[in-house]
């Protein structure tokens, strides 16, 4: 009995040199821990009521003679899944819900794979730029942490601040940091964010400041490059070359690079989701329906939690018995701006093929980094893989509303 003691109370020391809240921490009741006394007939809990941590109550506790052991109260998880204690995370249907992306289990297979939460990969974020540093009258998001040097190529300098939201928005769903008890979650939180603005103030871009960055982007060998960004769908491949050579450029590189597929509504994928090259992104709703924003078509490659109403479809059995276009619809939740660019919290009105197109981004960094489909998989090699593991929604097989299906981060891990 006296080993098992040691035993228990040598884990408990290692499980408690973890910082409680970081992506590695096994996680606990907060506010309570338990206590066996020596000559008791069994453990009881204890709660913390005089405004310790547990790691101190633990600490104090141990220094009792009459106490045999002392732990936190650990918490279980089913089947290997790992679910997060971030207080957003209960908000995130798009990671969790009945059509959303089966997080908790794909970071549980990530974990398994000593790769949690995508760590080593690296996506670009061509976006209106990423609260990525405190600096000056800027500030870092508290909750996106892991960065590599990007560069600000509306103002032409080093500095990719964002002043618009929408780039740390879309970065948060790629990398925000997870199980530390603050924000929400992020697909792959242990991934390095590139921050590279293209986009101002109100979200306006030109054609020669995103090629230069899909290039940028190449040349630094990031994994993925993520396009939540659109033309009009009016807009044709002859009007901006100098993109769709700078997609060719990265795929030669072998850089994936993903793209929204519009929210005009259209029968056609907007550009750059369009270009030959891209893996196109359309939008679903916390239904599993198409959002009514979402555009479609022939070149929409896969589908992902975008958020908003629901599009008015009832021309097949799914969309039939999944699309309540009277229903409110719900918001993607990441952290970013609330009242300005120096405040940050949780805001709803986020929804969009943008929102969606940064889901995929992340299960490939995730992808990347757990080697499943070995070191350096192909751009090619990572579209096969998200397709073919894809949920298939919407009529039977590939279709123009949902492409190959909704992406399945635990399916595209397994």
């Amino acid at each position: 009995m006296r080993n098992r003691l040691l035993f228990l109370a040598a884990l408990a020391l290692f499980l408690l040199a973890a910082v409680p809240g970081s992506a590695s921490a096994v996680d606990y009741v907060p506010g309570e821990v338990i206590v066996k006394y020596k000559g008791a007939g069994a453990s009881k809990q204890l709660d913390i009521r005089d405004g310790r941590t547990v790691r101190q109550k633990v600490a104090e506790l141990r220094q009792d003679p009459d106490v045999a052991y002392v732990v936190p109260n650990y918490l279980a998880h089913a089947s290997g899944a790992f679910y997060p204690n971030d207080p957003g995370f209960h908000r995130q249907w798009n990671l969790a819900g009945p059509f959303g992306i089966n997080m908790p289990d794909a970071w549980g297979i990530a974990r398994a794979r000593h790769a949690p939460g995508g760590r080593g990969a690296v996506v670009a974020v061509v976006d209106t730029g990423v609260a990525y540093r405190s600096y000056r009258r800027y500030r870092r998001a508290p909750d996106l942490r892991r960065f590599v040097p990007g560069r600000d190529f509306v103002d032409g300098d080093r500095y990719p601040f964002d002043l618009n939201g929408h780039g740390t928005h879309v970065a948060g769903t790629i990398a925000q940091t997870t199980n530390n008890r603050l924000g929400a979650a992020g697909i792959a939180y242990r991934a390095r964010i590139m921050p590279l603005r293209v986009l101002d103030s109100e979200g306006a871009g030109d054609t020669a400041s995103i090629a230069k960055a899909i290039r940028y982007a190449a040349k630094r060998r990031v994994d993925v490059i993520n396009l939540s960004l659109e033309f009009d769908s009016s807009v044709r491949a002859a009007q901006i070359p100098d993109i769709v050579s700078a997609v060719r450029y990265a795929r030669a590189r072998g850089v994936l690079v993903v793209a929204a597929a519009g929210n005009q509504a259209d029968a056609v994928v907007a550009y750059p989701g369009r270009a030959p090259g891209v893996l196109a992104v359309a939008a679903t709703t916390y239904n599993g329906c198409e959002a009514d924003y979402s555009n479609a078509g022939s070149d929409v490659d896969v589908s992902a939690p975008g958020g908003g109403v629901d599009a008015p479809n009832a021309d097949n059995t799914w969309d039939a018995s999944h699309c309540r276009p009277d229903d409110s619809g719900h918001y993607i939740y990441q952290q970013t701006f609330t009242s300005g660019i120096r405040h940050f919290g949780l805001p709803g009105g986020y929804e969009g093929t943008s929102m969606a197109a940064p889901h995929v981004s992340a299960i490939a960094a995730l992808i990347v980094a757990t080697k499943r489909l070995g070191s350096h998989p192909s751009p090619h090699a990572l579209e096969l893989q998200l397709e073919g593991s894809a949920r298939d929604v919407g009529p039977s097989g590939f279709d123009g509303r949902y492409g190959f299906g909704l992406v399945d981060a635990a399916a595209a891990l397994r």
